[in-house]
């Protein structure tokens, strides 16, 4: 790659990235709200690192160019000698032809190189959405246990209110592996996007991440009672716990809430949990 193309997609990289964790609530599209900092020293490091670049490649360059120019004085001070000399001179042109004049473009590169950019300025102009439906229905819905202290000592008891408001994950944690059914008869509310599923079915949906989107792993819960509003509209869904009848819980078991009430909702600033 040519050494200038480095320090420009450096710098471009380097912009993107405080562009996205200074302007808003956008990083919460890419990672969660603790790693702001990292994502603003990484984006000002990379900064610096390209604008040093760029500044280390202008140098050089015009060092390269002196160096011709005074080459090429030097062959002209040469056509005087005699045609031993003139042709010896003429081998060293042909010499810095082709392996000095590759010394000079060594590592430069095709121009071609330069669409690396594209993708880095196209940050600049589209701002991607949060990952929707289409990562969901792709993501396996895993409930992992809850340590066995959790399960055996029983679950604490759920806060008050009515509806009370749940995440995805909380719900459906308690759904899968509460053997003592505090969810019966509890009135809960849920937040997250549409997902479709078999035969007319759909789920509300959350994506839970550990540390960016690149580790994205969905949590649903099926929706019984109402008709599915579009696919990744976001909805707060209010009803009550419908226990399985089902083989018994596992981690790939999917929770059903009977529905009274769906609200179309704007996309939260933070979506994931």
């Amino acid at each position: 790659m040519k050494r200038d193309v480095q320090s420009v997609v450096l710098v471009l990289i380097g912009a993107a990235l405080l562009r996205i964790s200074l302007g808003g609530e956008m990083y919460l599209r890419y990672v969660k709200a603790g790693l702001r900092p990292a994502l603003i020293a990484a984006g000002a490091i990379l900064l610096l690192l390209g604008l040093i670049g760029v500044v280390r490649d202008g140098i050089l360059r015009k060092h390269e160019q002196s160096a011709g120019e005074e080459h090429h004085h030097r062959a002209h001070g040469h056509e005087s000698h005699d045609e031993y000399e003139g042709h010896e001179h003429a081998g060293d042109d042909e010499h810095a032809a082709s392996g000095g004049s590759h010394g000079h473009d060594h590592g430069q590169g095709p121009r071609v190189a330069w669409l690396l950019c594209l993708p880095v300025i196209a940050l600049f102009l589209i701002a991607p959405p949060a990952l929707g439906s289409y990562t969901a229905e792709r993501s396996d819905n895993v409930v992992a246990k809850p340590a066995a202290k959790t399960v055996d000592a029983g679950f604490p008891a759920l806060a008050p209110g009515d509806p009370l408001d749940m995440t995805v994950g909380d719900f459906s944690v308690r759904a899968v592996w509460d053997t003592a059914d505090t969810l019966k008869d509890r009135h809960v509310r849920l937040t997250g996007f549409v997902t479709p599923g078999p035969n007319g079915t759909w789920y509300v949906t959350r994506l839970v991440i550990s540390c960016c989107a690149a580790d994205a792993t969905a949590r649903k819960v099926e929706i019984h009672g109402m008709a599915a509003p579009p696919t990744d509209a976001w909805v707060q869904v209010t009803g009550t716990w419908l226990k399985s009848d089902g083989p018994p819980a596992s981690e790939s078991t999917i929770p059903a809430l009977t529905a009274t009430k769906a609200d179309r909702i704007p996309t939260p600033k933070e979506p994931y949990e």
